[in-house]
């Protein structure tokens, strides 16, 4: 069989890299959508990828790279916005949905393998509500349309325990809004797989697989887990809800947005699944304990100074 080409919007995220790998092994031809190719060489290296510069929410230009595709993959997702009102949400999830569909239609591609989260559609959050309105498009696309749904996702890089390790790396006191949230954290490498699987088999279209891991955390264990893994002595504080909220607030106004309250709402779902998509393509999920002191890497003194340069960069 030859080689199926795939188009990847957001191939250059967390996710996406792992993926682009696991696409790679597998013989397809991936072309990467990218602002800027050059910030990405690491992902050069791999024999059947290839980075083109182009904007994912123009039309045109999806329609120009979709051209001769088998397939195109959807990994793009925010969980910050600029602002408050929901507007960056609706761009990102909705929006670039509604145009990269219209884009396939024009090009003549039939599948789309379109990344989302648990709870979409569900809850107060413009994070979720905008994850099911994309999820909503897709399946009334008329494509031969696949979606997966995570949980929490964790690696080396990620916005979970590599976050939280960066905070606690800065502060001997942490106070923490909604402990009690729960999550089912998955490894990276499983979600890039699944994916791939999800691409390789077409039987999976028209199917939702949601991919979380084997062992359900609070947010307080987890943090209280990083912590103890990197050997720190920080008190982690959980707050009530009121406190929490305006945690989120204040939050909104620091670098990097360490929490909003569009957080703070989707928090008040637990990220748990109830169908183990995972198990239904035969991948054995990664528990977190082996896994996380390569996860968190550096001693926290190095990731404080890597994080104060980070900022001054």
């Amino acid at each position: 069989m030859s080689a199926r080409h795939v188009l990847v919007l957001g191939g250059s995220g967390f996710v996406g890299r792992h993926l682009a790998a696991a696409l790679d092994a597998r013989g397809y031809r991936v072309t990467i959508l990218s602002r800027n190719r050059e910030r990405h060489r690491e992902l050069q290296v791999l024999p059947r990828v290839r980075i083109v510069n182009g904007d994912p929410y123009d039309g045109a230009c999806l329609a120009q790279h979709l051209a001769g595709m088998d397939l195109a993959i959807n990994l793009v997702g925010i969980l910050n916005e600029p602002g408050s009102s929901g507007a960056g949400f609706q761009r990102a999830h909705v929006e670039l949905t509604a145009t990269l569909l219209a884009a396939m239609k024009q090009a003549g591609v039939p599948r789309l393998v379109q990344m989302s989260a648990l709870n979409a559609g569900q809850g107060e959050s413009h994070y979720l509500r905008t994850r099911g309105e994309a999820e909503a498009l897709v399946r009334a696309s008329g494509l031969r349309w696949s979606i997966v749904q995570s949980s929490v996702i964790f690696g080396r890089g990620d916005g979970l325990f590599c976050r939280f390790a960066d905070l606690l790396g800065l502060m001997p006191v942490l106070p923490l809004a909604r402990p009690n949230a729960r999550f089912a954290p998955v490894h990276v490498g499983d979600v890039a797989e699944a994916l791939a699987r999800v691409a390789d088999d077409p039987h999976a279209a028209g199917k939702t697989f949601q991919l979380y891991g084997p062992e359900t955390c609070t947010l307080i264990e987890i943090v209280r887990m990083t912590r103890d893994t990197l050997g720190l002595r920080r008190l982690v504080v959980p707050l009530p809800d009121g406190l929490g909220y305006l945690q989120a607030w204040s939050g909104e106004w620091l670098p990097g947005k360490p929490i909003s309250r569009d957080n703070f709402r989707s928090l008040k779902l637990d990220s748990v699944g109830t169908e183990d998509g995972l198990k239904t393509l035969g991948i054995a999920p990664a528990r977190i304990g082996p896994l996380l002191p390569r996860v968190l890497g550096a001693n926290p003194h190095q990731r404080s100074l890597d994080l104060a340069r980070a900022r001054r960069d």
